[in-house]
């Protein structure tokens, strides 16, 4: 089963503002992906109260300011697994002596429930997470002690969860407990919070504590104590880098226009830490070069969007380093039982670094005993924090579920890499490696720009798309790898039927699709398959496709033709990954479609 990351958020303080806190940290949190929100809270007299409903946090809003003063409470946005979308399935969940929001998945709920439910409890919903709070409601009321109860429940859950907790005789105070789903504590002024991740409480601070697995804390405005078990820990204080005007719109009608926009700067942050001399330097990273030079093999291991940036990194690694390289998708990586060994290197890369099936993978590996490297965007992430050595991607927040500037730097960091281990394995000298890196560094970013700038010309040819319902991506070798992201982020926010195929494949059976009218995006920036792309493209064309023509060259053959900036095929990728976001983006516009929040997504996932 697939769990689209929920968000929580909980707020402990000396001031009486619990509800400010949670609203805002709600909507900070709607990008997540939800179809419920609720809040739990304490008014003025210590009652412990909930209001929640299906759809937006504004529509909780009003029911949930009417409980008036309070200085603790809890929330949560959800996206329905375990029952559909309703009222009683929303969170919290719990009974009138605690209340209780969970983001993961209770694997052993059902045996769980029928104990329960032999004990006398019933059940108002669907969900795993009622379960849960009914097994600490029974450990409470056997014990009275409100942490020990949590640390007995948690004993007995089986799969992954973060969790906050309130109890109805306990107004000052925050439980929470995490396994395998992040949560992390937020640290105010005389308050501290608890969240899914720091965009949450962007506004009121950016010190905070990340919980590890098996970790219990009780939060109270006055004090922070985490045990992890039975016995008490200390977790080192972190500083997001970003503000919560980076996390916010800035102008921009959408996250996701906003984040493309960022994309010359995000490779620009990523890469200049790292070279030196115009040429690759991880050693500010700690990454082992010993191991780069003598690998046999690279596996390249990751979801979505991350895999496709791994694509256009197998090209970099096998062309230029001599490397050979698979990539998996992480999911299918971890149940294929793969062959690894001590000279094989896995690189699992994932922007949150919270991705289960990636995680996973990255566990396997490690029990089979190749070397693995973590390319992630969140500091402190379980990934990150898992790998032998990580390279983080100083990206900035990605608020937009469909990633843009997360990909883009992604697959520039893979090629900084690619060019390092080319050196240290002696198939490139410091020369072309020097050429390579500024191409990368420099050209790319400006190139980035150049097609900002044609933007108006991009919006032309959505607007000739938007009214289709099935859409062709092809392409060649890097083309077809770009093909294949281009296609993802076209369907994922405009609900266009598409698919992307190596375009010498259309002979062997998708050729049958193309007729009349049907549109076909054709990517043809690779100079050495210029021709065998024409090739293609007239078979599309003599079949009535409509043919949008993605090239560095010149063509007659098509009826749109987008042209990119003058750049080094080398790092063309760049440039022509932001053609393909922004033409999905206006596409997604002229169809007026939720571009930030598409339906049925959610920014990270955290179970399998």
């Amino acid at each position: 089963m697939v769990l689209y990351m929920c968000g929580i958020i909980g707020y402990v303080g000396k001031d009486e503002n619990s509800l400010e806190a949670l609203l805002e940290g709600l909507s900070a949190l709607e990008y997540r992906g939800y179809d419920s929100a609720g809040i739990a809270a304490f008014d003025c007299a210590g009652r412990l109260r909930t209001v929640k409903d299906v759809g937006r946090v504004s529509g909780i809003k009003e029911a949930a300011l009417e409980i008036g003063a309070s200085a603790c409470g809890i929330g949560h946005t959800r996206w329905a697994t375990h029952g559909a979308p309703s009222k009683e399935n929303s969170h919290p969940h719990g009974t009138d002596r605690l209340q209780l929001v969970h983001n993961g998945i209770i694997e052993n709920y059902a045996h769980l429930k029928k104990e329960l439910t032999e004990l006398g409890y019933s059940f108002y919903s669907d969900t795993d997470t009622e379960v849960a709070a009914k097994l600490l409601d029974y450990y409470y009321m056997r014990s009275g002690r409100r942490f020990e109860a949590v640390c007995e429940t948690i004993k007995r859950l089986t799969g992954s969860y973060a969790l906050g907790i309130v109890f109805s005789d306990d107004p000052d105070t925050i439980y929470a407990a995490r396994k395998d789903s992040p949560l992390i504590i937020g640290i105010g002024d005389g308050e501290a919070y608890i969240a899914s991740d720091v965009t949450a409480f962007l506004r009121r601070t950016r010190d905070y504590y990340r919980l590890e697995d098996g970790d219990v804390a009780k939060i109270s405005a006055r004090s922070i104590e985490i045990y992890n078990g039975g016995k008490k820990v200390t977790r080192e204080k972190l500083t997001a880098k970003w503000d919560h005007e980076s996390a916010e719109k800035g102008g921009y009608d959408h996250f996701m226009l906003k984040e493309i926009h960022e994309e010359s700067e995000a490779v620009v942050k990523t890469l200049r830490p790292r070279i030196k001399d115009m040429l690759p330097d991880f050693s500010d990273d700690e990454l082992n070069e010993s191991m780069l030079k003598h690998i046999t093999r690279l596996y390249i291991v990751a979801c979505g969007t991350a895999m496709h940036a791994g694509l256009i990194g197998r090209a970099v690694f096998e062309g230029h380093a001599k490397l050979p390289v698979s990539v998996e998708i992480a999911s299918e990586f971890r149940y294929n039982d793969p062959i690894l060994s001590e000279n094989d290197l896995v690189v699992v890369v994932s922007q949150s670094g919270e991705t289960a099936d990636s995680l996973a993978a990255l566990r396997l590996a490690k029990q089979k005993g190749a070397q693995t490297l973590a390319i992630v965007n969140v500091i402190g992430s379980s990934i990150a924090k898992e790998a032998h050595s990580v390279l983080y991607t100083w990206a900035g927040p990605e608020i937009a579920v469909a990633s843009t500037k997360a990909y883009s730097v992604q697959a520039a960091l893979l090629t900084l890499l690619a060019i390092r281990c080319a050196i240290l394995r002696g198939e490139m000298n410091e020369l072309s490696a020097r050429e390579f890196v500024r191409e990368l560094y420099e050209d790319a970013p400006r190139a980035i720009n150049e097609v900002l700038e044609r933007v108006d010309h991009i919006k032309a040819c959505a607007e000739r798309l938007y009214k289709s319902e099935d859409m062709f991506f092809i392409g060649r070798g890097t083309d077809y790898a770009l093909s294949c992201e281009g296609s993802l982020k076209l369907k994922e926010i405009s609900y266009i039927h598409s698919e992307a195929y190596a375009a010498g494949e259309l002979k062997h059976g998708t050729i049958s699709l193309i007729t009349e009218g049907i549109p076909v995006v054709a990517l043809a920036t690779v100079s050495s398959l210029h021709a065998k792309m024409l090739s293609n493209i007239r078979e599309v064309r003599s079949r009535g496709a409509v043919l949008t023509l993605i090239t560095n060259g010149e063509s007659e053959e098509a009826d749109m033709v987008i042209r990119l900036p003058e750049i080094s095929e080398r790092v063309s990728f760049l440039p022509t990954a932001t053609v393909l976001q922004l033409l999905a983006y206006y596409t997604s516009v002229f169809r007026g479609c939720d571009i930030d929040k598409p339906r049925n997504l959610a920014k990270s996932v955290t179970v399998e």
